[in-house]
């Protein structure tokens, strides 16, 4: 029998020792699965960025073939005529939603809340446009069709793998919106040229009326005259208020957000480790545990799956969970003096010593046991030390209640059980 079907026997044994439910066992399946194929390295968000990018240059390609692939000379694009500029704008649409699927496909990569955001909204207006805009009948859209439906729902699906606040993310969503606003309303100036007094004729005169606008200083200089130049010119100083507040935010939340992290929870450091203890866990035992051997100058690394509850920045905490291989060697387990499964919950500290036993058969593991009915359960796992504080608890207080003498010896004994 190979070593990955014994771990896998030996998980589903100590599932069904320990009372975990059926449902449990499938996700501890599941979680040995992504283990061996180490999907937290590329899944989701390695899929979602060729297929969101895909998508997105679909979009472009129509946005091209209609602007200017079957409108457009080449004399027309080296003198930049109006003609081709009103092609152009026929497949802005298309081409907006192509470029925020692109840039925000390379924004998922970073596992971008904001980048999943807009490439949802995107991928929305995307399936809006192939239906309702593009040419054709139905029937000879469908097959892009299914797939933006499919890249939606692959979305939608890995919505909760999407949640850290990137400022790459956000610098890329900052410039493409500043880079279509100010397309937009370099066109329109260019093409609306002859309703404004003087009349805008040529392309720098529209991208210096449309930066004065968007950035509301309005010398006056240039002014519309027509009912559609004014309403252009109130788009370009809404969308321009818009844009930049927008853009403004999604810069400085993330880094708010690492401020905020940095003063109020845990950051993994970047620090050698050797002959420390591992503590996985936050429960009472495991903070008072981390005081007693800080206090004694030993060093500890904590194992938590959110770091906003290690709490201080001089704790050396690992983020992630406890009973996985990779996160046990980022916390250098393997070269420590013990590894503490100290959680609140009974199962997870069997995992913990499981997974630290494979890591390293030499490993020293201590297992707190909180139920006394695991307790022979917890033992098939064969951590080195058991420690019950709860059982010694009520047994300590019978013995009073009783009148019963408590040495140090039978003490010591009921609070730490070594593993036969």
């Amino acid at each position: 029998m190979s070593p990955q079907q014994q771990t896998t026997d030996q998980s589903r044994a100590v599932s069904r020792q320990l009372g975990v439910g059926r449902f449990h066992r499938v996700r501890r399946f599941e979680r040995l699965l992504r283990r061996r194929a180490r999907t937290d390295i590329w899944f989701p968000h390695v899929p979602l960025f060729l297929i969101v990018g895909c998508l997105g240059l679909l979009q472009i390609r129509h946005a091209l073939g209609i602007g200017f692939i079957d409108h457009v000379t080449a004399a027309d694009i080296l003198t930049m005529s109006k003609s081709a500029l009103t092609a152009v704008v026929n497949g802005a649409p298309s081409a907006t939603a192509g470029v925020f699927l692109v840039v925000m496909a390379f924004g998922l990569l970073t596992r971008s809340r904001l980048s999943w955001v807009i490439a949802v909204m995107a991928a929305a207006v995307s399936a809006m446009l192939i239906w309702l805009v593009w040419p054709g009948a139905p029937a000879d859209k469908s097959g892009l069709l299914i797939y933006n439906a499919f890249a939606l729902l692959m979305l939608l699906a890995a919505g909760g793998a999407f949640t850290r606040s990137s400022l790459t993310s956000a610098s890329l969503f900052a410039i493409a919106s500043i880079v279509m606003l100010v397309a937009y309303a370099v066109l329109g100036s260019y093409l609306l040229g002859p309703e404004f007094k003087p009349p805008i004729a040529d392309l720098v005169t529209a991208l210096y009326y449309a930066v004065v606008t968007m950035t509301t200083i309005g010398y006056g200089d240039i002014v519309p005259t027509t009912p559609e130049a004014r309403m252009f010119a109130i788009s370009v100083m809404i969308l321009g208020i818009t844009v930049f507040a927008t853009s403004v935010s999604a810069l400085l939340v993330p880094m708010i957000n690492r401020r905020m992290e940095r003063l109020l929870g845990a950051k993994e450091k970047d620090v050698a480790r050797s002959n420390h203890y591992v503590i996985v866990g936050d429960s009472s035992l495991a903070r008072n545990t981390y005081k007693e051997l800080a206090a004694r100058d030993q060093q500890v690394t904590f194992v938590l799956p959110d770091g906003t509850k290690a709490g201080g920045e001089d704790r050396d905490v690992v983020l992630g969970d406890g009973s996985d291989l990779d996160v046990l060697r980022r916390a250098d387990a393997q070269d420590a003096k013990a590894v503490l499964a100290l959680s609140d919950d009974d199962s997870e500290n069997a995992f913990v010593v499981m997974a630290a036993k494979e890591l390293s058969d030499s490993l020293k593991t201590v297992a707190v046991v909180n139920d006394g009915r695991n307790m022979a359960r917890v033992k098939r796992v064969h951590p080195d030390v058991i420690i019950a504080p709860q059982v010694l608890g009520g047994e300590l207080l019978a013995m009073a209640l009783s009148g019963e003498t408590v040495d140090s010896d039978m003490l010591m004994q009921q609070i730490m059980q070594v593993s036969g």
